[in-house]
C-alpha cells in the first residue's frame, strides 16, 4: 500500500517539476489538493488518491505535452462514457495503466456540459504551498461542489469534519452551489 502511495506522490512531483521547468502555469487539483489542504489541519484525516489531477490552460497543451513527454510520460486521449469529446491524460511510461496517470482539466471550461460552474482559472493558487502549485481552497471547494460525485462529497465531508468548511462558506461560493454545501452541512455523515 505504501508503495502505491509513494508512486502517486512521485508522479505528482515529476509532473510539477516538468511544468515548472517549462514555465507552464498549472494548479494541483483533485484528491492531492484535498490532501494538501486537509493535512494543514488534521493529518490523520488525509485520504490517498490514485492519480494526479492538474488544472491547466488549453492554450498550453502543446508545450505541456512536450514537457511531460520529455519527463517520460505518454500522452493519451480517452473517451468517457456519457461525455462528449475526450479527456487528456499522460500515462506514467510504457505499459502504464489508465489509473497511473496525470489527468488534465482545462481552466475556465466546464468539465461536463451540465456542470453548474466552469473550472477555475489556473492563477488561483495558494502561494504558501512549498511543494507544488496548489489550487486555492475556495476554488477547490467550488470544483468539488460542481462535480459533486461520491468522492467529491467525501472530500467535502472530511473538510467539514475538521472545521475547514462551515456555514460561513455559503457566502464564499457561487450561488448555484450553495444548496449542495448546505446539504452536506446538514448531514455531514452522509
Amino acid at each position: 500500500m505504501s508503495e502505491g502511495i509513494e508512486k502517486v506522490k512521485d508522479r505528482l512531483k515529476r509532473a510539477a517539476a516538468a511544468l515548472e521547468k517549462a514555465n507552464i502555469d498549472y494548479a494541483v487539483i483533485g484528491g492531492n489538493a484535498v490532501a494538501a489542504w486537509v493535512s494543514r489541519v488534521d493529518d490523520p484525516v488525509v485520504r490517498n488518491t490514485r492519480d494526479v489531477d492538474l488544472l491547466v490552460r488549453r492554450s498550453d497543451m502543446d508545450a505541456l505535452t512536450r514537457a511531460l513527454s520529455d519527463a517520460g510520460s505518454i500522452h493519451k486521449k480517452a473517451s468517457i462514457m456519457g461525455r462528449k469529446g475526450h479527456i487528456e491524460m499522460f500515462l506514467d511510461g510504457p505499459g502504464a495503466k489508465a489509473r497511473d496517470r496525470v489527468h488534465l482539466i482545462f481552466a475556465g471550461e466546464k468539465v461536463r456540459e451540465d456542470s453548474l460552474e466552469p473550472s477555475p482559472e489556473v492563477e488561483q493558487v495558494d502561494p504558501s504551498n512549498p511543494d507544488f502549485k496548489l489550487l486555492d481552497l475556495a476554488a477547490l471547494v467550488t470544483m468539488k461542489l460542481t462535480s459533486f460525485r461520491d468522492k467529491d462529497r467525501v472530500h467535502l465531508r472530511d473538510m467539514i469534519e475538521i472545521g475547514q468548511l462551515d456555514s460561513s462558506w455559503l457566502e464564499k461560493i457561487p450561488h448555484a452551489l450553495r444548496a449542495r454545501l448546505q446539504e452536506l452541512l446538514d448531514d455531514p455523515e452522509g
